[in-house]
């Protein structure tokens, strides 16, 4: 008997399960200015020395700052100067369309000094070459919050210095708003959430196709509308991913629902999850000598309620009672690059192959990147579904801790109290082994005490009482539904209840 998916077990309880992108930034490169050798190269192509750089930009820096001012006065709007640091765009932005209403267009315009990456020119004596070289910088920058009709809010950031690097900003949630009101069908969306969509299914199937050639096009629309010097230097944008996050809601009807079992959920993942398990759920093998930083975190966010969150890397994981009454499981991602993509790779030679690599970060790795986010937290609501089941029958209870016999061999049962039984469940729930499975070599290793024989029998008591099973031909073995019940289960009851409460008795 598999465990009971939490979808499933809260059925009744759910209006249903949504999977969607959330908040997407992304940026525009302008080729080739995006890196010193491209920018120096344009230089000397078009005959222009490298100290008269900044007399290169300047005439495009006052074409964007009129353009925007053009924008501004064409739509009765006043661009606001953001002076304080602890200033909330959002809030600005939510205050306006109040008034305002949410039909497409221009919303407004903000203007921040704020920092940007430019270059500055160098000579090398030793080598008598003059180049730009990157240096951090400031300049005025530009926010048009607009609402596009199938986008919904979004923004685009327009620096006025060279190279002119976009942000865009877009959110997946009001996109599928959007597409949900085309089709005409009913829903209910409070901030990034939906508390209650009339048809789950055609929500899924919605938010999960991507035309991405289409979004390429209306960002370069975007680019031409609010940066002008695209089309000045007649160059074009590349646009690719800085920061994503994707989102798994389990939507309950009623707040009681949900909070009757979230607290509980929250104190068990505390103890139980580990960082093996962090980098299982995000589709990596923990390896010793990783470097990066690797932890979880709980903590209570206004409006997001009582949150824990996972760090490998650039990429988190979240989970958190939204408005109290959705249960959600967020990936972030800061460098896509972290995930692998089979894709065909063109090496230097002119050769190419098709192979697991790293995932691009061009905006054309939505559609497969959305399948991986996707999987990251199924594993997550998976390992939770394991967490939140409250007992095993007596008869799956029996067949791990009783005697049991096969071929006229005896195999004691299992003691789920016992600390020899106990330090083995915790091998076995390794995250790493979740992936690549359990070999005797492995275990060899992990018990420096046991001898071969040892170890090659209790591969085989664990595999008569149901806990492992055997794949295919190889000699690798994986926790069955039952290992994984079982093994969550008591180290549960042992650590969180059992030795807890024996503490508490002697010291009275």
């Amino acid at each position: 008997m598999s465990t009971q998916p939490l979808s499933e077990k809260y059925a009744d309880r759910l209006h249903g399960v949504l999977s969607c992108y959330d908040r997407i930034v992304l940026t525009g490169s302008l080729q080739p200015f995006c890196y010193a050798q491209g920018m120096t190269k344009h230089l000397y192509t078009h005959g222009i020395r490298i100290f008269d750089y900044a007399q290169f930009a300047e005439p495009l820096t006052a074409e964007i700052r009129r353009n925007a001012e053009g924008i501004a006065q064409a739509a009765g709007l006043t661009i606001e100067f953001i002076r304080k640091k602890n200033f909330r765009k959002e809030d600005r932005i939510r205050a306006l369309l109040k008034k305002r209403g949410d039909h497409p267009g221009l919303v407004h315009i903000f203007s921040a000094m704020e920092p940007c990456t430019t270059y500055k020119p160098w000579h090398d004596k030793p080598t008598g070459k003059t180049f730009l070289k990157p240096a951090p910088s400031k300049c005025l920058h530009y926010y048009f919050y607009f609402i596009d009709a199938e986008l919904g809010l979004c923004y685009l950031r327009v620096p006025t210095w060279c190279p002119f690097r976009l942000q865009f900003y877009f959110n997946g949630h009001a996109r599928l708003a959007a597409q949900l009101c085309e089709k005409q069908i009913p829903f209910t969306l409070q901030d990034n959430a939906f508390t209650e969509i009339a048809d789950f299914t055609s929500a899924n199937q919605l938010a999960a196709a991507w035309n991405v050639e289409q979004l390429h096009a209306r960002l370069d629309d975007w680019a031409h509308t609010y940066c002008p010097v695209v089309q000045t230097l007649n160059l074009a944008y590349h646009w690719s991913i800085w920061q994503i996050e994707y989102a798994t809601d389990l939507v309950f009807k009623r707040r009681e629902d949900l909070q009757a079992v979230y607290p509980h959920l929250v104190e068990t993942l505390i103890q139980a999850v580990k960082p093996q398990d962090i980098a299982t759920f995000l589709g990596r093998k923990l390896h010793g000598n990783y470097q990066g930083e690797l932890g979880s975190r709980l903590n209570r966010v206004r409006q997001l309620g009582t949150r824990i969150k996972y760090q490998m890397g650039p990429v988190s994981l979240k989970m958190y009672d939204k408005h109290g009454m959705i249960l959600r499981i967020e990936v972030t991602a800061n460098d896509v690059s972290f995930f692998a993509q089979y894709r065909q790779v063109q090496h230097r030679d002119g050769t190419a192959e098709t192979k697991w690599t790293k995932m691009r970060k061009s905006i054309y790795s939505l559609p497969p990147l959305r399948e991986t986010l996707l999987a990251a937290n199924q594993r997550y609501l998976d390992f939770l579904s394991e967490l939140e089941t409250p007992e095993v029958g007596v008869r799956r209870l029996n067949q791990v801790t009783q005697h049991a016999t096969e071929k006229q061999h005896h195999y004691k049962g299992f003691n789920l109290l016992a600390e020899e039984d106990a330090s083995l469940l915790r091998l076995l729930v390794r995250g790493e082994f979740a992936i690549s499975g359990i070999t005797s070599r492995v275990l060899r290793t992990l018990c420096p005490d046991k001898t071969a024989g040892q170890i090659t029998r209790l591969l085989k008591r664990l595999r008569v009482h149901g806990l492992i099973r055997k794949v295919g031909r190889h000699y690798k073995y994986y926790l069955t539904n039952l290992g994984r019940q079982i093994t969550t289960m008591a180290l549960k009851l042992r650590e969180l209840y059992v030795i807890p409460t024996l503490a508490q008795s002697s010291a009275h």
